[in-house]
């Protein structure tokens, strides 16, 4: 008898302690969660100051301001799905993204672009474009170039898109939104990333097109569009042009690249 109260008593300790620990654990959670989405907060309204009290003066500040204000539309979505911590820090990064946009406008109208941002995953590897460069690939013109023009007037951050790294700079069209909505390269991509990067210093294909995707494989393949990996409702939070949960972005034109 008194063995199997000793039993008892121990397996009651037991499954008390493991109780406690669930408790513990779920509240160090909450913790977290709160204070992620605090500092996601923090930094959507920051975006969501510059979005709402800029107006853009030329057509490249215009695009690079409506990029932005659909960072801040996909940001707010986020924020309201947010369910851990993990997914409250891509809010504040699909944020940060909106704030280099936003640089980019104010650049783009000769203003102070601001405070530097946080570096964003990927943007280091595929570094920027140093130079002016028009190619002509399947027919098609494309142009690229470190400075906003009434031609290049598409900013990119930089950063890996759909495994392969888009240097920061501007573009005559937004060619890289397709991969990010279908999170891969059509069959003339290659071609493309060769003609416009190769050879281009400070690019992450200075050396070729071989060396930028070598790059990107050891950057971890990161997406442009700050994929978590989480569930956000049946929407891919790294799919900007995908199902947010009401915050839908339509990039519009998207099947005419690749």
């Amino acid at each position: 008898m008194m063995g199997t109260i000793v039993t008892l008593v121990v397996l009651v300790g037991i499954i008390a302690g493991v109780v406690w620990l669930i408790r513990q654990q779920k509240a160090k959670q909450a913790r977290e969660l709160e204070d992620a989405k605090s500092e996601a907060r923090r930094w959507v309204e920051r975006l969501g100051g510059q979005v709402l009290n800029l107006v853009g003066t030329d057509e490249a500040s215009k695009q690079a301001l409506a990029d932005a204000a659909e960072r801040y539309t996909a940001a707010g979505s986020q924020l309201d799905q947010a369910k851990s911590a993990a997914q409250a820090r891509q809010v504040t990064e699909t944020a940060s993204e909106g704030l280099y946009y936003v640089r980019a406008a104010r650049t783009a109208m000769g203003l102070d672009p601001g405070p530097e941002l946080p570096v964003l995953p990927g943007q280091r590897q595929a570094g920027a474009v140093t130079e002016n460069r028009d190619v002509q690939v399947e027919g098609r013109e494309y142009s690229a170039s470190p400075n906003p023009s009434e031609r290049n007037r598409h900013y990119y951050p930089g950063g890996s898109v759909a495994g392969r790294p888009v240097p920061a700079g501007w573009y005559s069209e937004p060619w890289w939104k397709p991969a990010l909505v279908a999170g891969a390269w059509g069959l003339g991509s290659a071609l493309l990333f060769s003609s416009l990067f190769s050879g281009m210093s400070g690019a992450a294909y200075a050396d070729g097109f071989a060396d930028g995707a070598a790059m990107d494989a050891a950057d971890g393949g990161f997406d442009g569009g700050f994929d978590g990996g989480g569930d956000w409702g049946g929407g891919d939070p790294g799919d900007m042009g995908g199902d947010w949960g009401g915050g839908d972005v339509d990039f519009g034109g998207g099947d005419d690249f690749f």
